[in-house]
């Protein structure tokens, strides 16, 4: 009986700290910010999901074209496309953990107005973990286009080498 008479004045001191709505408003807007980079979050994970998609079909035509003894220039771009493979998942990995770690913070923040143990010390400490996994994630996506960028610049070179021996020795072209 003595536990049920706890629980119930908990639940009326807990309804009574929330009947404020001004005190909601402003828990509300605490959270504007942290669920405005939620949607950047969103929004980068959506591109970086696009990249590793290609990155994963290409690595699988690339290795069918292998099995079936189709061995060509492609066959050099693998070691590449997986390493570009795994800084793009990294980097999904450690965005989506940003974006969890962000709900948290939100849920913290609104939690913190309603209840007697000060939280924001925790708070602040999700956000910072946040922050260090979007920076990291932001990182492994820079590693991931400078290999791209580094990968499209050594095509180019092998294209302008088979133009060239393309073009017979009297200057005219095969056909």
């Amino acid at each position: 009986m003595e536990h049920l008479a706890t629980a119930t004045s908990i639940a009326g001191e807990l309804l009574a700290r929330t009947s404020s709505t001004a005190r909601v408003q402003e828990m509300v807007q605490l959270s504007l910010t942290p669920a405005f980079l939620l949607a950047a979050i969103g929004a980068f994970l959506n591109v970086m999901n696009q990249r590793l998609t290609w990155i994963v079909e290409r690595i699988r035509t690339i290795e069918k074209r292998q099995e079936a003894e189709l061995h060509d220039d492609e066959t050099k771009e693998l070691p590449a496309l997986r390493e570009r493979r795994g800084f793009a998942h990294a980097s999904l990995n450690l965005c989506t953990a940003a974006a969890l770690v962000i709900c948290l913070v939100v849920g913290l923040t609104f939690i913190s107005a309603f209840v007697r143990p000060p939280l924001g010390s925790f708070v602040a400490l999700c956000w910072i973990t946040a922050m260090a996994l979007v920076f990291a994630g932001l990182l492994s996506f820079l590693l991931e286009t400078r290999l791209a960028t580094r990968s499209i610049k050594a095509t180019r070179r092998r294209s302008r080498k088979l133009a060239q021996q393309d073009v017979e020795p009297n200057g005219e072209p095969e056909n």
